[in-house]
């Protein structure tokens, strides 16, 4: 039994439109995935998939995407991502998914789940907002939108908070998993990582970066107690890593 970690799948079997294919390194993805799931992944294994599964925009679109990854071997916890449109309500997801026969994926959302000792935690998280002060004469619509940030940003602090709790007492050593990553390039999203250390976790795994520079400018490593892990499904050539 083992534990995988892979992001930003991007499936798009029920909206062919949006084939993530076209992008340089993107050739040929979802083959790519599936063959290297199943020469890795064991069906007592586990797979957290951290964000951005499907480009379908409802549960019925993401539904080919769904059962595309249910039929692979192993549990799935899954996180959402900036583009998954089709996340819902965890009533609406689970009831779907149980209309639909899938019985490998779990939903990772104001919850965490145990693997041994270690509790699989996290939360989508968002972008960084920048700390300069707003000034009298910006317009409404910018500070509408700071305000908007402000408050998902809370709000998902406030999951990341939740989910970590939750490990915490069924006395589980947390690791977190996060679709934004909460460094980047100087920037640093104070609210994400002041939880993080709050509960002390130590490795902390998120995606959303594309592309050979974002690559190369994410922070991967030891910062300041926490090891943080790039797991983009392009950055990982769509092969599911080994955690555990």
């Amino acid at each position: 039994m083992a534990l995988f970690v892979m992001g930003d799948t991007h499936l798009s079997l029920g909206v062919p439109e949006k084939p993530m294919d076209i992008f340089e390194g993107w050739e040929n993805y979802q083959a790519l995935i599936a063959e290297n799931w199943q020469r890795l992944i064991a069906p007592e294994d586990t797979v957290v998939l951290a964000g951005d599964i499907s480009w379908g925009m409802t549960l019925q679109q993401a539904r080919a995407d769904l059962a595309f990854l249910d039929a692979l071997p192993g549990r799935k916890i899954i996180l959402k991502g900036n583009h998954d449109y089709w996340w819902n309500s965890m009533k609406k997801m689970t009831d779907f998914f149980t209309e639909c026969g899938f019985s490998t994926l779990s939903i990772l959302h104001n919850n965490c789940y145990a693997y041994e000792d270690v509790g699989i935690c996290g939360t989508r998280g968002w972008v960084n907002i920048p700390g300069e002060t707003v000034d009298e004469g910006m317009l409404r619509q910018q500070v509408d939108e700071r305000c908007a940030d402000a408050r998902v940003l809370a709000r998902e602090q406030q999951r990341l908070r939740v989910s970590l709790e939750a490990a915490r007492q069924q006395g589980l050593r947390p690791i977190a998993f996060l679709h934004y990553p909460p460094v980047y390039w100087g920037s640093r999203n104070e609210l994400m990582l002041d939880v993080l250390h709050e509960y002390g976790v130590e490795h902390c795994y998120y995606g959303h970066l594309h592309g050979r520079a974002p690559h190369a400018r994410a922070v991967k490593g030891w910062e300041n107690g926490i090891c943080y892990h790039l797991i983009s499904g392009d950055y990982l050539q769509f092969t599911p890593e080994k955690i555990m």
